[in-house]
């Protein structure tokens, strides 16, 4: 397995590769999306925890435990769509790509990011009618009583947060002289295998 050749050092905290009021927007927006991770997870592993013990001690859980999951991973789901694109973690097909010289590349890196922001932007509209779909129809979740459409607000911020990041990386390499997947990570490869 390959990853990016240069990434920044996850312990040290992530730093936007753009200059100006474009790396305060990436950074700001990485830190919402560290937080709803991190919220998300914790949050998701302590309701499974108390239901667990609440079944084994009580004998039955919590009727509600499932409906607070599912509102969680819709929100891990969306918030980890930016941080893929962010840290250069998305699925690539990159057989033809990897062969092209270094300013084909970066042309083509470049109409990729706008393509996959366009998409995202097409998602998030979407998402949004699908909500106010939801909205009109007044449905509820059973167990908990809020109306269904509040757990799908992290679908369209998910949609437009990755649309701005490949916006980013756009931007990033209309700028730098070196071709980069996010606004942070080079292109390339590094080699991680060992043998044994």
């Amino acid at each position: 397995m390959t990853n990016s050749a240069t990434e920044p050092d996850e312990a040290e905290g992530y730093k936007s590769g753009l200059p100006g009021p474009l790396g305060f927007v990436d950074l700001a927006i990485a830190k919402i999306e560290a937080v709803m991770l991190a919220a998300g997870v914790l949050l998701m592993a302590l309701n499974t925890c108390i239901n667990v013990i609440a079944r084994f001690v009580f004998g039955e859980g919590l009727f509600f435990s499932g409906e607070i999951n599912r509102i969680l991973i819709i929100l891990i789901t969306f918030a980890g769509l930016g941080y893929a694109a962010r840290h250069g973690r998305h699925i690539r097909m990159s057989a033809i790509y990897d062969t092209l010289p270094t300013t084909a590349r970066k042309v083509l890196m470049v109409v990729i990011a706008l393509f996959t922001a366009a998409v995202m932007f097409f998602l998030c509209y979407y998402s949004v009618e699908y909500i106010q779909n939801l909205y009109s129809r007044g449905r509820v979740l059973p167990a908990l009583g809020l109306p269904i459409w509040i757990i799908y607000l992290w679908v369209p911020i998910g949609f437009a947060i990755t649309g701005i990041q490949y916006v980013l990386t756009a931007i990033k390499n209309l700028m730098a002289r070196d071709v980069y997947l996010s606004t942070s990570v080079l292109d390339g490869y590094a080699d991680t295998e060992s043998e044994v």
